[in-house]
């Protein structure tokens, strides 16, 4: 049996041992050649997340008009190339999102953003895809009820 004094060496010993273990590992892991370049990969797809969802929602054209739901598809479309290209994500799946929601051919489209777009990013539109839908769908249900 050990007396208190000796269990509180023992104990301190393992604690400065940790302690020790976690700097060395640390000092290791921040020393590798592409700590850096890892550290904003992992960074990149969450720092847009904030802005995108503070953003109100995108204002929909009439969808009876179809030169104002062309002009609104070709935005659409150019917005989410460009924030695609500057890496933010969330922004540019949802101005996408909001252009295969007005496309007539919403099918050939998504063939052709398959073909282009990495994987992960195709699968974070596909999953926002629903709820792009039903804002759509609650729209034109809105416009036929003013006209009637």
């Amino acid at each position: 049996i050990m007396s208190g004094r000796t269990s509180a060496v023992v104990v301190g010993a393992c604690g400065a041992l940790l302690v020790a273990y976690c700097i060395y590992f640390d000092r290791k892991r921040r020393n590798e050649p592409h700590f850096k370049e890892k550290l904003r990969e992992r960074k990149l797809p969450r720092q847009p997340r904030e802005p995108a969802r503070a953003q109100p929602l995108t204002v929909l054209p009439d969808l009876k008009d179809p030169e104002a739901v062309q002009r609104f598809f070709l935005q659409e479309i150019q917005l989410g190339e460009e924030h695609l290209a500057a890496g933010e994500l969330e922004t540019g799946v949802d101005h996408l999102t909001n252009a295969i929601a007005v496309c007539e051919q919403p099918q050939k489209l998504l063939q052709v953003l398959q073909q282009t777009l990495p994987p992960p990013v195709f699968q974070m539109m596909l999953s926002r895809l629903p709820a792009v839908g039903q804002r759509i769908a609650s729209s034109r249900w809105l416009t036929e009820e003013d006209v009637e």
